[in-house]
Order: C-alpha cells, then sequence, then structure tokens
C-alpha cells in the first residue's frame, strides 16, 4: 500500500528534508584529498545530533555508521573507514535522518580534486537522469513515467543502469512502498497521486550494470570496476510541479554541478 501524505505530515517532511539538504551541503564541503570517509561519518552525526535528528541509517539492519561513503566503483552502501579520499577520486555521500517520525533521504556523488571528463560525463548523466525522473513525477503520470524518464536520459550514453538497487517510497518509514526502478520494464503502472512522497536515486554505471556486494555484506561495486555515480532526492507528487523536499544544490558545489542546465528548480 502507497501512503498518502497529509498537508502536516508533509510539512513535517520538509523540515526533516530540508536538514538532510544542509547536512549534505556541509558534508560536501569538506571533500578533499587527505580527508578519511570516518572524518565525514563523524561529521555527519555530530551535525545530525546538533540539529536534534536522529541518523537514519544508523542501526538500520545492523549498519553501524550515520553516513554511506561509496568511492570509485562502489555504487552504494560503502561503509566510512580510515580510507583517505585522494585526488581524481569521487565519492557517493548517502544521508538520510529521522525527524519528529519522519524520514529524509538524499544522496550526492562529489569529485574529489580533479577528475577526467570522462568521469564528468557520467556524473552529468546521472545527475541529467535524476532530474528527469522528477519532471515526470507529476499527478496523473504512472510510475512507469518517471522509471522510463531515468532511463531514456541514460541509454544514448551506453552507461550500465543498476537493477538490483532502486528508490523507494519513504514517510514514517525509510523504505516504504514503492519501488522506484531506474528502468521502465521492471516499474508497475501505478498512477502518481498528489501526497505520495518518493526517493528517486539513480545509480549509473560506466561499465556495464551489474553489480556484486562485498563480503562485508554491505558495500555494492560495480563487477567490472568501473566508476559508478549516484544522486537522490526525496521528492512529493503535488496537483503542479513536483516538490524537491532535500534540495541540496547551491554555490558550494563543484562547477560541473554549478553549470548543470537548469530548467527552473526541475532540472
Amino acid at each position: 500500500m502507497v501512503n498518502i501524505k497529509s498537508k502536516k505530515e508533509l510539512e513535517i517532511m520538509r523540515q526533516c528534508s530540508k536538514l538532510v539538504a544542509q547536512i549534505l551541503r556541509r558534508l560536501a564541503s569538506q571533500v578533499k584529498a587527505g580527508v578519511s570517509l570516518l572524518d565525514l561519518d563523524n561529521e555527519a552525526e555530530r551535525l545530525s545530533k546538533e540539529e536534534g535528528a536522529i541518523p537514519a541509517f544508523k542501526g538500520y539492519m545492523g549498519y553501524e555508521h550515520s553516513l554511506c561513503t561509496s568511492v570509485n566503483e562502489q555504487v552504494v552502501h560503502g561503509i566510512p573507514s580510515h580510507r583517505k579520499l585522494k585526488e581524481g577520486d569521487i565519492v557517493g555521500l548517502d544521508f538520510g535522518l529521522l525527524y519528529e517520525g519522519f524520514y529524509g533521504d538524499s544522496a550526492v556523488t562529489i569529485p574529489v580534486g580533479h577528475i577526467p571528463e570522462t568521469t564528468k560525463r557520467l556524473m552529468k548523466t546521472t545527475l541529467d537522469a535524476l532530474y528527469a525522473g522528477i519532471r515526470a513525477a507529476r499527478a496523473g503520470n504512472t510510475l512507469k513515467d518517471v522509471c522510463g524518464a531515468i532511463e531514456a536520459t541514460v541509454r544514448p550514453h551506453g552507461y550500465g543502469i543498476v537493477k538490483e538497487f532502486v528508490g523507494h517510497g519513504i514517510g514514517r518509514k525509510l523504505h516504504e512502498e514503492p519501488q522506484v526502478p531506474n528502468y521502465a520494464s521492471a516499474a508497475p503502472h501505478l498512477k502518481l497521486q498528489p501526497g505520495m512522497t518518493l526517493a528517486i536515486e539513480p545509480m549509473i554505471n560506466e561499465g556495464s550494470g551489474g553489480v556484486r556486494v562485498l563480503s562485508d555484506k554491505w558495500t555494492v561495486v560495480t563487477v567490472d570496476g568501473k566508476l559508478s555515480a549516484h544522486y537522490e532526492h526525496s521528492i512529493a507528487v503535488t496537483d503542479g510541479d513536483p516538490e524537491i523536499l532535500t534540495n541540496w544544490e547551491d554555490a558550494s558545489f563543484e562547477d560541473f554541478l554549478k553549470d548543470h542546465p537548469k530548467k527552473g528548480p526541475y532540472g
């Protein structure tokens, strides 16, 4: 069953998601060569407590950290460690909060210093796919429209779409119905209604879409060792334009993000 949120519930989700976005911006601004993944995780927890919120991931199914940090060929669910970022890396920061009974969830992929143009293209295509999916998340459209828009953005570039891990509904639970795959054939013809809240999150690989889970039982990596990018927003379906609840884009991001072509706030 898909939960429809009331105006009061949506307002709490806005507050929660705004905090998620603010913390992700601050974490992104600290990404540089020499910073360890545990440094970022500790900062995520500190900032959460400062805002009176609970890190959504810590304790979830036994996960021990507040942040997921996925570097280079790591797709999602990378575990923070003493590993230090180095020039040319990319790192996915996936973060969520529980605030006044509701969840917010979002992810960004950030470059560490200078990265090749090929890597920028992968990241930009993934970001484009996120906004294509968001633009399609309008009342009267179907979930298949959202998933198809993501897929149609990615396929012309020849990148691999991760199929084993998908977006999801969000609200009183971190993961609610419906699942939101990043390709059309797996998506139901579920009609979107105002009050639905979704976490849309394309995970796109430079090579094939194949992935495997490491022995830590969390970290997902590409099977061919090639790079992967991941972006996620929590959004609300409305009577008009979809509302991005976790809007983290601002001038603190790298040039490739600041220069991302926009059509209003929806990509």
